[in-house]
């Protein structure tokens, strides 16, 4: 019962967190341009510091072989979920700007904005390491099946792309280049210089506030009054906030993976909508309201879900 009660604890103070970006957008003290701004700086300098504090400070050399088996169980886990997402698409017979909306919206977590805060609410800076395995796994899908899938949804389309400029796409975002510069200097026993680490993590404790600000003013553009369940959106929150952790339990016992890494696994794969998917809509000519929606109201539902996804696993 305890992990049930500090995760009500910490939905609560999640909400609160959400409840000031809501109240800045209706007082009118937050913009778009406020939220361009966070977005901007929690993913380039945030999150790589991040990444770089939570990396070094939490794993060593020997724990290095361990994550390639952990990054695997991500990796399929992700898949599998998203390939059942596109088949749940068909199946409801979806129009087509909402169809490649939905298998990504049901498929793909929003490890960032609220996946770190929480994640280090729940179990505090030791499972930094695991969310960013995880948002490595997540957003190499994210960067290659979900814009696909929304770009087919949609009515702008794209020039073709080939296999070099996509990993550039992946392997060139700063977090992902945090995660890299943190296993290269674990691997070579590099530590870096007091100051820079005191740096870091200063800038690394921003992410939770003002990640949960962000997503509370999302809320507010929104607006709760036009929350309601369109079609499929019932199922793609079945799909994303209860049969993907199941999903990713079954990878995890697969590939061996226990402890502190299983549960972060866990409640990463059981959070909201990843939240490019409304701005990918817009972009492509896709159903942006359904994205934006369903985004919404899985910020809303996992507050219910996850105290019970703590229960469940103690």
């Amino acid at each position: 019962m305890a992990g049930f009660f500090n995760a009500v604890s910490a939905c609560l103070v999640l909400l609160l967190l959400m409840a000031v970006g809501y109240f800045m957008g209706a007082r009118g003290w937050m913009t778009t341009a406020e939220k361009k701004f966070l977005s901007k700086y929690i993913i380039n300098i945030a999150v790589p510091a991040n990444c770089i504090v939570g990396l070094l400070n939490n794993l060593d050399r020997a724990s290095l072989a361990r994550a390639g088996m952990q990054l695997l169980s991500v990796l399929l886990g992700v898949g599998v979920t998203l390939l059942l997402s596109m088949g749940i698409a068909v199946l409801l017979r979806l129009p087509r700007e909402r169809w490649g909306v939905f298998a990504t919206m049901a498929g793909l977590s929003n490890v960032l904005f609220i996946g770190i805060p929480v994640c280090t609410q729940l179990f505090g800076e030791a499972s930094m390491p695991y969310v960013m395995l995880y948002y490595l796994g997540n957003t190499t899908f994210l960067q290659s099946a979900g814009i696909l899938l929304i770009e087919r949804s949609g009515n702008r389309g794209r020039k073709p792309e080939g296999p070099g400029r996509f990993l550039l796409d992946v392997f060139a975002k700063p977090p992902i280049l945090g995660v890299l510069a943190a296993i290269a200097m674990l691997a070579m026993g590099v530590v870096p210089p007091g100051p820079v680490m005191r740096f870091a993590g200063y800038i690394s404790n921003t992410i939770s506030p003002l990640a949960l600000i962000y997503c509370g003013f999302i809320l507010y553009e929104v607006g709760l009054k036009n929350l309601r369940l369109l079609p499929g959106l019932p199922t793609m929150l079945v799909v994303r906030l209860a049969v993907a952790p199941l999903i990713c339990w079954w990878c995890g016992r697969l590939f061996g993976v226990e402890g502190l890494a299983r549960d972060v696994f866990l409640v990463e794969s059981a959070l909201p909508v990843v939240s490019q998917v409304t701005v990918m809509a817009g972009a492509y000519g896709a159903d942006e309201e359904y994205a934006a929606t369903g985004a919404c109201l899985s910020i809303l539902g996992c507050f219910v879900t996850l105290p019970v996804l703590m229960l469940i696993i103690g």
